[in-house]
Order: structure tokens, then sequence, then C-alpha cells
């Protein structure tokens, strides 16, 4: 992670290139945000008032990936009710857009190692279920051949269980994986029965840290794109699920489906498998980034030790 003097070194070369590129920001609005895993953020206004989130990559792999999500944000703005950032700067150095209204669901908090709910998790709006439903709709129902043409990545189903069976040997060559979670892996990736016979476009990385939303609840935008693609529907969904259960799931797949989504007959089922699948996400993260951190919990998620062997579990 950055030193404190390397952040602030950071911030002022980013506040220096905002105002190369016309924004002269106020300095005494500057907010630091150190939260994010690919981009140092920075929140503050300009001369007029004007909110504006201004991002740095802490990596240089980031800056390819950026990229990317550049294409998949034009093509979620052209198609999409709520809001998404409009990058009005976009350099290997500095992206630069105006602030989205709204507020995020939750924070990251990385000292509690949980969220700063702006909404009251045991409490959640009838209103946020509902429009987050109809926006996933709305968003799963974006035409692949407008995503296609915009070069956006496109996979079809059975192109998405093959990535996926891809990056497990990957992972366990890697990391090693516990016995009852690999074989758990294969039931599910050979099982035909949990799989969508469609694709979707989807936000791929759905936690209320990026979920925008009104004083009343309503969701009014979403932000960070970068594992947007046409890919698996229930990608969307396994966060939800993680935070609300089977119960909040199902009311919300219901809505979902009123709203248009397209389901399936083991959807439900489907998403809690992909949740299981979740450390190979981390782990991919965790060889893709060198974070020490995240190899730490890839290992932990993979029920497996530094040396690839498994952990001994708690007598029954």
């Amino acid at each position: 992670m950055k030193t404190p003097n390397k952040t602030s070194a950071t911030v002022e070369r980013m506040l220096d290139l905002a105002i190369k590129h016309g924004i002269e920001v106020d300095a005494a609005t500057v907010k630091i945000n150190e939260s994010g895993l690919d981009f140092l953020a920075v929140f503050a206004d300009d001369k007029d008032g004007m909110p504006w989130v201004l991002r740095s990559p802490r990596r240089e792999d980031v800056i390819e990936s950026a990229g990317y999500e550049h294409k998949v944000l034009q093509l979620a703005a052209n198609h999409m009710s709520v809001s998404v950032p409009a990058w009005e700067v976009y350099t290997p150095e500095l992206i630069a857009y105006r602030k989205l209204q709204g507020t995020p669901m939750g924070t990251i908090n990385p000292e509690a190692s949980g969220y700063d709910w702006y909404l009251d998790p045991q409490n959640i709006p009838d209103g946020f279920i509902q429009s987050l439903a109809e926006t996933l709709a709305s968003l799963h129902g974006i035409a692949p051949e407008l995503a296609l043409q915009a070069g956006v990545r496109v996979k079809q189903p059975n192109q998405v269980r093959e990535a996926l069976a891809v990056h497990m040997d990957e992972v366990k060559r890697s990391f090693g994986v516990s016995r009852a979670l690999w074989e758990r892996w294969q039931r599910w990736l050979a099982d035909e029965s949990y799989w969508p016979q469609h694709s979707g476009l989807v936000h791929g990385d759905l936690h209320p840290g990026h979920i925008l939303v009104d004083p009343q609840g309503n969701v009014t935008g979403l932000l960070d794109w970068t594992e947007g693609e046409v890919s698996d529907p229930a990608t969307d969904f396994t966060i939800y699920h993680t935070l609300f259960g089977d119960e909040g799931l199902a009311d919300l797949l219901k809505r979902y489906e009123q709203a248009g989504g397209r389901v399936w007959p083991r959807m439900h089922e489907h998403i809690v498998e992909r949740m299981a699948a979740y450390p190979v996400l981390i782990a991919i993260f965790a060889m893709k980034s060198g974070l020490a951190e995240y190899k730490a919990m890839a290992q932990n998620a993979l029920g497996v030790n530094e040396r690839g062997e498994e952990l001994p579990t708690e007598p029954s």
C-alpha cells in the first residue's frame, strides 16, 4: 500500500494535471479515498462549486483495464436509465468526471473489514430492491450485438464455463484448493441444469460501494465498470445473495423477472454455486496485482496454507 507521503505526492500531481485539463480544483474541498484497489480517488469541487471525481491508477496493469472500462461506460450510458460516469478527462495518469448524484449504498471500511452503510442493511427500502431489479433487467437486456460493436467482451454461455474452468485449473496450480471445494466446483461446472442458455451484459462487481442511491434508497447510478462484459447474468446477483441471503435473493429475482429479466429454473441455485466459486476471483486478482494481503485472503478462501496444503477442518 502507498505511504502517506507517496499519497500526498500523487494527489498533488493529480490536482496539477486537473488544472492542465481546465479543472481548477478548490484545494479546501479535497477529500482522499484510498479504499479502491485499482485507483486512488480524490473528491473535490472546482471553483464554480461543481463536484468532481479524480482517479489515478495504482498499478501499470490498471491503465489497460481503464481503456476497456471506458468502452463499457459508453455502451451503458447509451442504453440505461440510471447514471454512469462520463469521463471528461481520460489519460494514463488521470481520469476525471463530474460526480454523479446519489450516495453509495455502503462504503468499504478497510480497518473494520466491512462496510460503512448509508442504507440500513437490516431494513432495506422496498424502493431499493425494486429499482435494483429494474436496473439489472435493463442492463442484462442490452443486445450482445451492441456490446460487440462497442468493443466490449462477449462470452457465449459455453465460453463462460470454459473460461471459469481454465481459471480454476490455474488457481489450483498456483495456490492449491481444498478437496471439498474443488469437487463442489467440478460438480457445478458439469451439471448443465444449473447454467443459463443465454448471456447478458453484466456489471461484474456489483457490491454496495458501486451502487448509488437517493435519500429514499432508489438506485440512481452504478460505478466502476472494469469487469463489465457480456457473460453470465447470475454474476450480478452473487454479492447480493451474500448480503441478504436466500430470502432476499428470491425477492430480488421475482422482481427482476417481473421487470423483464430472463430467468431459468435453477438460477437461484446457480447464483449460490457461483458465490462458492468467488475464491477463484480473489486468487486471480492476487496473481494479477501481486498484493500480499490478497494472496493471504485467497489462500484462506481456498482452504489451503502458503504451501498449497489443505487446512485442517474444525472438528464437528
